[in-house]
């Protein structure tokens, strides 16, 4: 019989476990200091936080030890264990999104042959986390809030996984590593130096996941579940404290993963040309950084730039237009790749 040396596998288990929940909070803070404090600021003519750190930068630790430090209030009409579930649900699924990533050829918490496929499965997990806050808070506002969330999410989760169907056609596999791999052994039109990147023949794709994933997200300009001027801020509006930073955590920790499975998807992940072996999993996790920080950039640019849609806006855009677009993207690759 085969042994299994437990101790070794849980300890290996723990510390991917570890690492993943050390990168939810840094992700998180990253994208919330560099975009959302500081770049969204330079660009609006405005400094932003600055008292906190040198330029601000310990700005986000005191907004999450502000967050910490505040009373954990349940209202008097709330059903009580829904109520306070419902962030955990949404941060459980932010975790999930994390172990099929790559960041280098064996950086990766676990390697699933339908790894695209578990990834955009555990995405729609959030919703029921929101739709659990929204009807458990007993507040008209937070239940409005939660019934639109899900109603978008239902409507962009369609567009977002046949936007990955296309680089799925191409790469052969719904492995992430594989479709990396795919990516960098590919060759533009025989010159083979930087491999393929799929940005290039999935540019529809590409950009029908990123209006996707800002829907996903609840992102302008469709922040119709938190909209401040109708809602107050949705299915959030009872929650304070940890609880409200754990919902806080979870938006930008899965804006981060969705830039990153963008970047493994689309811009070639952690491959970075000429490098390989043991040397790609030093360098792999940098390249793959300076990617998601690329996406996030689009994704925040985007979030500050346009107008919030309205409601029938948001459904016509999802089933009128990118679910059509998407299915045509599918049938043009289907066939390129069977006549190519």
């Amino acid at each position: 019989m085969l042994a299994v040396d437990f101790t070794t596998y849980g300890w290996v288990t723990a510390l991917k476990v570890g690492v993943v929940l050390g990168v939810i909070p840094i992700g998180s803070l990253i994208f919330v200091y560099v975009f959302l404090f500081k770049m969204m600021s330079h660009m609006q003519s405005r400094l932003g936080p600055m008292e906190a750190g040198p330029h601000g930068m310990l700005q986000p630790v005191v907004e999450a030890i502000k967050f910490l430090q505040k009373e954990d209030i349940f209202p008097a009409r709330a059903d009580r264990l829904v109520f306070g579930l419902a962030p955990f649900v949404v941060i459980v699924s932010t975790f999930l999104l994390y172990l099929v990533i790559p960041a280098g050829p064996s950086l990766i918490v676990e390697d699933l042959d339908t790894g695209i496929f578990f990834a955009l499965a555990v995405s729609s997990l959030s919703v029921i986390g929101v739709l659990m806050a929204g009807w458990a808070s007993a507040n008209k506002f937070a239940l409005i809030g939660g019934l639109r969330a899900a109603g978008q999410l239902i409507a962009y989760e369609l567009p977002l996984i046949l936007a990955v169907i296309g680089v799925v056609i191409q790469a052969g596999s719904l492995s992430l590593q594989d479709i990396v791999y795919a990516q960098a052994g590919g060759e533009i039109f025989g010159f083979g130096a930087i491999g393929n990147p799929f940005v290039l023949t999935q540019i529809v794709g590409f950009v029908i996941f990123l209006m996707a994933a800002q829907a996903e997200l609840a992102q302008t300009p469709f922040d119709m579940p938190v909209a401040e001027s109708e809602l107050v801020a949705g299915y959030m509006t009872e929650y304070s404290g940890f609880r409200f930073l754990f919902f806080f955590i979870g938006e930008f920790g899965t804006a981060f993963a969705f830039a990153g499975i963008a970047a493994t998807l689309f811009l070639g992940g952690w491959y970075v040309p000429g490098i390989e072996g043991g040397l790609a999993d030093v360098v792999g996790p940098l390249a793959l950084g300076g990617k998601v920080m690329f996406i996030g950039f689009l994704i925040f640019w985007i979030r500050f730039t346009y107008p919030r849609f309205r409601e029938d806006q948001l459904q016509r855009i999802a089933w009128k237009v990118l679910i059509p677009i998407s299915l045509l993207n599918i049938v043009v690759t289907g066939v390129l790749k069977v006549v190519f």
